[in-house]
């Protein structure tokens, strides 16, 4: 990987973190996108960015890969936050989560993930590891015909057509995993075909590109209803619990517009903050990020609360409505952010310690069983 594609990566993963918080305060970074309009979808795409076909002849590698990049950590950021849940039970009168279980431990995580309130943004984890292994196999298997167009073809059928058939199932735990998986893993292979095959072999972000992407994002906005609750959702939609509303394919078409927004960003900016190492830093650090914001949401509100009076009867929603938001939304916005990158950067440099001292550990061990 070149170091300015690395680069544009970081700086895009960044972009899609902020893009998720801002979502969580209800406000949008690129007007025309509402919040969860894309967003989700733009991780699956950069996940398939970043997707190596040697991999596809060494499933075990693969596999363990992600084992440890995504399960371990999410598990040991759920055994942290059921701690957090617990110690927050004098302060606000409740537990933020379903009732302690094995289930809902080990189980609950790959059917919805909200087992937690407070850590709930971290479902995507587990439906992200489900959806890489899932596209692994599909690639391997699509590989026998050697031709890009019936991977292209398959995976586009996957998109278009999840949404509706999803409209005329049975909406069972099971086939909410089969559903998220299949819209999901369309993106991820979109993200590989785009470094593949498009990237540096067409211009997709020339003056008329943008212009008919502008020309085509307006009409799509005939669909939003994101206007007021009662209205519905409109371009966003929440993949989670399968939520598209009367939409069939309007949410395939956003993301897609969105994500090339986005790239279209990156590409821009990329050669004035290349060298902004907070940026950096964020773009480095997302899983932590994407874990830790909401409780510091959370703890932000109830400290205004608390210092101005107001009861916690007035909040609201009891975890993503925040304090006076009309004035206080972008302030949520930077403190947040700021906080959980440098968190993140903490939280990063003590797990890298604590894996090199395991595998210290691991040598020593395996030393002394030698000799």
């Amino acid at each position: 990987m070149d170091k300015v594609f690395s680069g544009q990566i970081t700086l895009l993963k960044a972009f899609a973190i902020m893009l998720v918080v801002s979502g969580h305060l209800e406000f949008s970074i690129l007007g025309m996108f509402p919040p969860y309009s894309f967003q989700l979808a733009l991780f699956f795409f950069i996940s398939g960015m970043l997707f190596k076909d040697k991999y596809l002849d060494n499933v075990r590698e693969y596999f363990t890969k992600r084992v440890k990049s995504l399960l371990v950590p999410y598990f040991a950021y759920e055994a942290v936050y059921l701690g957090i849940t617990f110690a927050l039970v004098p302060v606000i009168g409740e537990f933020f989560g379903e009732p302690v279980s094995l289930k809902n431990f080990f189980i609950t995580p790959f059917l919805n993930g909200h087992q937690l309130y407070l850590c709930a943004p971290l479902w995507f984890v587990p439906q992200l590891f489900m959806t890489l292994i899932a596209f692994l196999f599909l690639m391997r298997i699509l590989r026998n015909f050697d031709n890009r167009w019936i991977s292209l073809v398959f995976f586009t059928i996957l998109g278009f057509c999840t949404i509706p058939v999803w409209k005329h199932v049975s909406h069972t735990p099971i086939a909410l995993i089969v559903m998220r998986t299949a819209f999901s893993s369309f993106f991820v292979y979109l993200g590989h075909f785009y470094v593949k095959y498009i990237k540096d072999r067409y211009d997709i972000f020339s003056p008329k590109w943008l212009g008919g992407i502008i020309v085509f994002q307006s009409f799509l906005w005939l669909f939003n209803r994101d206007f007021n609750p009662e209205h519905g959702i409109g371009l966003s939609y929440v993949l989670v619990w399968g939520r598209f509303d009367s939409q069939l394919i309007v949410p395939v078409l956003t993301s897609i517009t969105g994500i090339w927004a986005s790239l279209l960003v990156v590409k821009l900016l990329h050669p004035y903050l290349k060298d902004v190492k907070f940026l950096q830093q964020m773009g480095k650090v997302t899983y932590h990020i994407m874990a830790n914001h909401v409780l510091v949401m959370y703890l932000m509100t109830l400290l205004l609360f608390k210092l101005t009076g107001t009861p916690l009867s007035d909040k609201g929603d009891k975890i993503y409505s925040i304090f006076n938001p009309v004035q206080t939304t972008y302030v949520y916005f930077v403190v947040v952010m700021l906080i959980t990158t440098y968190l993140g950067v903490f939280q990063q440099f003590v797990w890298r310690k604590f894996m090199e001292v395991l595998t210290r550990q691991q040598h020593t061990d395996t030393s002394k069983a030698l000799f």
